[in-house]
């Protein structure tokens, strides 16, 4: 089965060409990144805008470059949850007129649950396993039982950590995309050159819950109450900025591993391409935990995770009907 995957939830406008939900053939992403820049955000106009002038050639461009005409697509997966809702009704539209035109099945995916099923393009990860999701939006930890049924644990309570990057980032005027920025010029800081430190959540009410808002206010408002007299350089703030956010994250993580007993851990979306979030999650192999994750490309928002995902369902005779709208909500997930 071929499926073709839209993706147009923020400011990536992708698509891809996916066999069998796993033999990616072709993985069109046209970013908006320098168009967005001088905002230090995504401005949802502008990004809607820029779908609807985009999709089109995207789409021929991810067919052309699978080496196939779009008669031998077999069904259409597109994003219509959550994420800007401007944004989502182009893909969801674009993606109901190619399938009404070619009498294709289409099916709306959730865009958390696809970047959740990422990994499982390119690696053989059985279920159930501990699904980590991190991006500008949200910020999930969850245990996986299939591609589709999902039982969170834990997430933010406030900002998720993709945001707290993004806003720490702006206040200091680091660089748009602000997670990127504070990752590149953590590598040349001191970590310790400020002592911040994480919030005081109630192990009860919030045992693999998270908390960004303070942090974030400590670094951007409070600096000098945590500094150990190190100089205040960019790099000095992202490392130790970075090294708070992502450990508090990890001992989250690990609580939910020693209590669920799984053994098995994939992380996805975008900050999930951080370099300590990665090597503090692999950390976790010489534990005896099997981790994951997907490639950088798969990462960020893609066409190929929601065409993979779209596969799954397909498979299992799930599709929607022309009635598909977009959302930009949260769909239900079960919650321990």
């Amino acid at each position: 089965m071929i499926v073709l995957g839209i993706e147009t939830s923020c400011d990536e406008c992708s698509c891809a060409v996916v066999e069998n939900g796993n033999k990616i053939l072709s993985n069109v992403i046209a970013t908006q990144i320098e168009l967005h820049r001088p905002y230090d955000g995504v401005v949802p106009e502008i990004a809607s805008r820029l779908h609807t002038e985009w999709i089109e050639q995207v789409c021929d461009a991810a067919i052309n470059q699978a080496g196939i005409t779009k008669k031998d697509l077999d069904a259409i997966a597109v994003t219509n949850r959550p994420g800007l809702l401007g944004s989502l009704l182009v893909g969801v539209n674009f993606a109901k007129g190619l399938a009404y035109s070619l009498n294709i099945p289409i099916i709306g995916i959730d865009h958390i649950r696809a970047h959740l099923y990422a990994s499982q393009i390119e690696h053989e990860l059985e279920y159930p396993y501990l699904g980590v999701l991190l991006s500008g939006g949200h910020t999930v930890i969850c245990k996986v039982l299939s591609y589709d049924n999902v039982e969170v644990l834990g997430t933010t309570i406030d900002d998720a950590i993709g945001e707290a990057f993004d806003k720490v980032a702006k206040h200091y005027g680091l660089g748009y995309p602000g997670g990127v920025m504070i990752d590149r010029l953590a590598q040349k800081g001191d970590s310790k050159a400020f002592l911040f430190s994480g919030p005081k959540l109630d192990p009860k009410e919030h045992k693999y819950d998270l908390s960004y808002s303070g942090l974030k206010t400590a670094v951007i408002n409070q600096l000098d109450l945590f500094s150990t007299g190190i100089e205040a350089t960019p790099e000095n703030i992202s490392a130790s900025f970075q090294r708070v956010a992502v450990g508090m994250l990890i001992k989250k993580v690990e609580r939910a591993l020693k209590d669920t007993g799984l053994k098995r851990i994939s992380a996805g979306g975008g900050v999930a391409a951080n370099s300590l979030v990665r090597s503090s999650l692999s950390a976790l192999r010489d534990k005896g935990y099997e981790v994951t994750f997907p490639s950088l490309k798969l990462c960020t928002d893609n066409g190929a995770m929601v065409a993979g995902l779209g596969y799954r369902y397909l498979s299992d005779g799930i599709k929607s009907d022309f009635e598909l709208s977009a959302t930009s909500r949260v769909s239900a997930f079960r919650k321990n």
